[in-house]
């Protein structure tokens, strides 16, 4: 795997290594477009747009704020709020004061909440007052918190955000009964801190940027220690892979669609880290569970980069207004967080124009590791070539190179990749070679052009016979049923070949039956693949980033 054979794939002008010093933290990436963008709209949401110059000055309020009580160097501060105006000032508030980024999950439940701000040990929240009642509920067992700072959605937004509150408060009802006590408000720290002066905090790239918590799909929720030497060199890696299809010098100021959560590693390092180093604008889709007024904010803003994940793209295809929108000005759209499939990524660029590019990282990888480049046409099923500076050895279960062609599990290494899992050494163990690489738990196929092609995680992969079967393969025929929505596939216990397929279905015509399917299934799917079971129900359950659950599909039945 040393000879890396990707090199030689790269798209011209895209270098083998990046240069990580540029930046000594995401700090300095932050001064540094403060600077050069200043008059330029850093972000827009609900109607409101702020400038790099504003956001600069409310995050020099915020982060003189936070230092004025007293909190150490690397400290953690939390911050639980959906996609608005505060998260990308509060980012850059917390790191500029030299504390750490702890984002939070605001559809947490009370136990998931407690567990990480107990096991960030954080000191400080950040919380939109929709969650304020979980956060109320949870205090009790954080000892360590002591500072907590209640915004409303409207508080950003002038005068329209007394509207805003009204609405989510007395109309819509989305903002539940709490009562905390010391608890203060976003606006009268921005106050207080006007006529305070935050104090310069000199970085480095080994000092903690963020606690990224894993989603837990392999247990507890885990914090990958993200270092600033890790974010800068991810922001740098995504620069020199997807920049040069922006042509930032006819189109200074591109639009980015924020969908995906700021909270998620996804959204966090390609719509705002990335976002604010080339000083791009940033539209934040608060809810985008709300398809018509996703593509009503879409229609007003002619938009370059649409991140995404592959259930997201399904929804906005799905509804016709999609379609009549302006694609003259995409030139990226991004595919991650779980595989595109090729029914999606084909009608996404019929739609568009425009290719869907698939892309793969995680957490613990800050997240960009493989992309394809940025000039490949149509979709190829592969999640790309490793990144600037990174190195992917595929390997079997004793740790040794498989051949290029067989399936290994992917292992990583690179600038990005985490320091640790935060207070768990003997989770870090398990998840490195010896050598340094991070075991991802994904099964890929890497060819000898050095791309890599994932045929499923370990955990989710079936045992059919002695037969592997990869649920992504069932689930990827499935849907290109004209009369099928979504699909998920999982393993269920067989007497006879130990382990079967089952598919769970959402009709997209409710004329489809089962015999239908199985017969389609048929002509593509080997027979020990083929589903034993389907299952027809009304939604596949999701994450809050759209990646299905297999883990919630194999529970059994209340």
């Amino acid at each position: 795997m040393s000879q890396k054979p990707w090199l030689a794939s790269y798209q011209e002008g895209v270098p083998a290594t990046i240069n990580t010093e540029k930046y000594a933290s995401v700090a300095g990436i932050f001064a540094d477009a403060f600077e050069r963008f200043a008059d330029r709209p850093a972000a827009s949401n609900l109607g409101k747009t702020i400038t790099y110059k504003q956001m600069d000055h409310a995050s020099r309020h915020v982060g003189a704020w936070l230092q004025q009580l007293g909190l150490k160097k690397g400290e953690r501060v939390a911050i639980m709020m959906p996609n608005c105006l505060q998260y990308p000032i509060l980012v850059a508030a917390v790191l500029r004061a030299g504390y750490c980024v702890v984002n939070v999950n605001p559809l947490y439940t009370v136990t998931e909440l407690t567990h990480q701000l107990k096991d960030s040990g954080a000191k400080a929240i950040f919380i939109l007052e929709n969650f304020a009642h979980t956060l109320q509920a949870s205090l009790p067992n954080l000892n360590d918190l002591q500072h907590i700072v209640v915004s409303t959605l409207g508080d950003m937004l002038g005068i329209k955000g007394h509207v805003v509150n009204f609405m989510l408060r007395r109309v819509k009802k989305m903002v539940p009964e709490w009562q905390i006590e010391g608890a203060v408000s976003f606006k009268s720290i921005l106050e207080k801190g006007a006529s305070l002066n935050l104090t310069p905090v000199h970085l480095g790239h080994d000092d903690l940027a963020f606690l990224q918590y894993t989603g837990g799909t392999t247990g507890v929720s885990k914090g990958a220690t993200l270092t600033h030497g890790n974010l800068v060199a991810n922001v740098l890696q995504a620069d020199a892979w997807f920049v040069s299809e922006l042509d930032l010098e006819h189109n200074p100021s591109p639009v980015f669609v924020v969908a995906l959560p700021l909270y998620h590693i996804f959204g966090l390092t390609a719509c705002l880290l990335w976002v604010s180093h080339i000083g791009a604008h940033a539209l934040l889709i608060t809810n985008p569970r709300d398809i018509p007024a996703f593509i009503k904010d879409l229609s007003k803003y002619p938009f370059a980069v649409l991140p995404a994940v592959n259930t997201l793209f399904n929804a906005l295809m799905n509804n016709p207004d999609f379609a009549k929108l302006d694609f003259s000005k995409l030139k990226v759209a991004l595919g991650g967080g779980m595989s595109v499939q090729k029914a999606i990524a084909e009608r996404f660029e019929k739609i568009t124009g425009a290719p869907l590019l698939e892309a793969y990282g995680l957490s613990e990888t800050s997240p960009f590791a493989t992309a394809n480049p940025v000039n490949t046409k149509g979709f190829t099923g592969y999640i790309g070539l490793p990144v600037c500076s990174t190195d992917i050895a595929m390997l079997d279960d004793d740790g040794h190179p498989v051949p290029y062609g067989e399936p290994g599990e992917i292992c990583i290494k690179g600038p990005q990749v985490m320091r640790d899992y935060w207070g768990r050494p003997d989770e870090t163990v398990k998840a490195m070679t010896a050598d340094g690489y991070f075991k991802t738990g994904d099964i890929g196929i890497m060819n000898d052009a050095g791309y890599i092609k994932i045929v499923d995680r370990k955990k989710d992969m079936i045992l059919v016979s002695g037969f592997n079967v990869y649920p992504n393969e069932i689930e990827d025929i499935a849907v290109r049923h004209p009369k099928v929505l979504e699909a998920a596939a999982i393993g269920i216990e067989d007497d006879y070949s130990g382990e079967a397929v089952k598919l769970f279905v959402v009709k997209r015509d409710g004329s489809l039956t089962e015999s239908e399917l199985k017969d389609f299934l048929k002509e593509s799917l080997t027979n020990y693949k083929r589903p034993k079971v389907i299952e027809f129900i009304s939604e596949l359950p999701k994450s809050n980033v759209g990646k299905i659950l297999r883990k919630d599909l194999r529970k059994p039945k209340a």
